[in-house]
């Protein structure tokens, strides 16, 4: 595996073209699969088979639509990051049972109402910020593994129908010694190219034994577009609708659940140094996923969203630029009209495509718990949440628990583990949060006599008394530090209008303070974003060092030293509509370390 600081190219690298293709070829290679095989078995398995062959170019366009705008980021839409799209495996059920009840037209009203909801889910993320945190969305990320593992086992472990039961695990492990020998042996130059070569060498071997489908080559076109149109929504609303509606809108939720996981994994890999989750791009990310699944339904094929393997292909080849992702979304939306070029991909032998992506999921898990470390190291109490939540979504992937009951219950929603574990986590979380005081006022200097006055009822009324002193000074400091990051840009949002007599109108504060753990942990919640290209999180983390784009002016680092050492951890969230720092005040007498 990779480490941080081996990463060849970040996000906004710019990356040879000769990089760009061939890297974005490999994700394309790594992507076809689940993007064409997923509609077959879902419109199959529907007896939907007059559909199937629209509903797979139209998941390949839409899925290679959605990537290149990640990557392009048009206005405020896209999460600027090497995100590769495919179809979500959690709408395999339910999307085969919408065929069934009213063919493809009411498949595309529900596909096209599920992404409006996650458009208005991402805009209003910042609502869902105690909710989900690093312990929800790294679990989330662990049980993504979980799910596909098994999957992946049996494929290896299988051999085409006519050639010896050996020949697919036989492939399968040369793909996978290739894969993992190049990665633990292989300089600098062969080691981004692990998982192509462990892909050729696999479909190689496969040749010499039989399991390489050449018919599959023979029989496609090269250039066409298959026989269809998009079906058109449904509009009745009929009973079979609404019994189904709920279900797509709780898988939906779970999905975006999992992409914000996603989203988050992305950014920690694609960047050399540690830096603060820019939930901004989440939320772009996740307005996409939205967006792309309103396209996928109007073209009549299955909701798409980020997939997991760039994730660890970025931690085992060290190229994270975004210029790999466009290049991505373009090969799967060319390969959408080259009938024979998806065939290459398609006679891979499934074992040794499975092969790859293992080594891919593993490291994935490993992301995942990383997550969850992060999220434990302040609060204890949420490495429980994290393991019931992980061994529940286990429980339930592998008919454990109650399988009678529960895989016919809400259309077999609970039978996902990633589902299932994600829910028990938010279900905790929510359980889990403390008592809130509150105090809502305007972000103004003049505002903090009655700041320190609500700090100081808080510390008395949770029997803080002996921490009041850090208290309110940490609370001043932050106060100063983000009127300052404000009014860097004027003091106002670009879109608020002026007061009387000309003053600009001060964004609104709400401050919230509670016990968790014995510590005391203050929120300060502003309205609107200040600087977009500055963290003060990272901030803290970059003090002492060189910092870009020129020296900390001298009040502002003074006062960031400050916060440093009376607070023991420094948060700061930036969504696109308020900014959240969040501070954790040590119980005891100790000065802690902000980070």
């Amino acid at each position: 595996m990779r480490s941080e600081d081996t990463l060849r190219y970040e996000a906004t690298d710019p990356v040879p073209r000769r990089v760009a293709l061939g890297f974005g070829l490999q994700h394309a290679v790594l992507a076809v699969n689940p993007v064409v095989l997923l509609p077959t078995i879902t419109f199959r398995a529907a007896g939907a088979d007059a559909y199937l062959l629209w509903g797979v170019f139209a998941s390949l366009l839409c899925s290679g639509i959605s990537t290149v705008a990640q990557a392009v980021r048009p206005g405020r839409w896209g999460g600027g990051y090497l995100l590769v799209h495919g179809p979500a495996s959690i709408f395999i059920a339910v999307g085969a049972a919408a065929l069934v009840e009213g063919g493809p037209s009411m498949l595309a009203t529900l596909v096209v109402i599920s992404g409006l909801m996650q458009t208005v889910v991402s805009a209003r993320l910042s609502l869902l910020h105690r909710i989900l945190t690093p312990v929800v969305t790294g679990t989330v990320m662990m049980l993504v593994g979980v799910s596909i593992m098994p999957i992946l086992f049996r494929m290896m472990s299988e051999s085409p129908a006519g050639v010896p039961a050996p020949a697919g695990p036989l492939t399968a492990c040369v793909a996978l010694v290739t894969v993992v020998a190049i990665h633990l042996k292989g300089g600098a130059r062969l080691v981004p190219w692990a998982l192509l070569a462990g892909i050729a060498a696999g479909s190689v071997a496969g040749g010499f034994v039989g399991t390489y489908d050449i018919a599959l080559l023979a029989e496609a076109e090269w250039i066409g577009v298959p026989g269809g149109r998009p079906p058109g929504m449904d509009l009745g609303f009929g009973p079979e609708f609404w019994a189904l509606l709920l279900t797509f809108l709780f898988i939906s939720l779970a999905g975006t659940t999992k992409s914000i996981g996603l989203a988050v994994a992305t950014q920690r890999v694609s960047w050399r140094g540690r830096r603060a989750v820019d939930f901004r791009a989440v939320q772009r990310t996740v307005s996409i996923e939205g967006l792309g699944n309103v396209l996928a339904g109007l073209a009549g094929t299955l909701p798409n969203a980020p997939v997991p393997t760039p994730v660890s292909t970025i931690q085992m080849t060290g190229v994270a630029s975004r210029r790999v992702g466009i290049a991505a979304g373009f090969a799967l939306i060319g390969l959408a009209f080259l009938p024979r070029a998806v065939g290459v991909v398609l006679a891979v032998p499934d074992a040794v495509l499975a092969a790859a992506l293992a080594v891919g999921v593993a490291i994935l898990f490993l992301v995942g718990m990383r997550e969850v470390v992060s999220g434990t190291r302040d609060n204890p109490r949420n490495g429980l949440i994290a393991s019931l939540s992980f061994w529940t979504g286990i429980g339930f992937e592998f008919d454990l628990v109650f399988p009678h009951f529960f895989a016919d219950f809400a259309g077999g929603f609970f039978s996902q583990g990633m589902t299932a574990g994600g829910l028990v986590a938010i279900l905790l979380t929510v359980l889990t949060l403390p008592r809130l005081s509150r105090f809502r006022g305007r972000l103004d200097a003049a505002e903090w006599p009655r700041i320190r006055d609500f700090v100081g009822d808080f510390a008395r009324s949770r029997g803080l008394q002996a921490s009041l002193a850090r208290l309110e000074a940490a609370s001043e400091e932050t106060l100063l530090t983000l009127l300052n990051l404000h009014e860097a840009r004027g003091g106002r949002a670009p879109d608020e209008e002026t007061e009387h007599e000309g003053e600009p109108e001060r964004r609104t504060l709400l401050l919230t303070a509670s016990k968790e753990g014995g510590d005391a942990l203050l929120q300060f919640k502003v309205s609107a974003p200040g600087q977009e290209d500055l963290n003060l999180q990272d901030r803290l983390a970059w003090l002492g060092d060189e910092t870009p784009g020129g020296a900390e002016p001298e009040a502002q680092e003074i006062s960031l030293r400050l916060l440093r050492h009376l607070a023991s951890s420094v948060r700061h969230q930036q969504f696109r509509d308020v900014d959240i720092v969040t501070l954790r005040v040590a119980a005891d007498s100790r000065a802690g370390r902000g980070r």
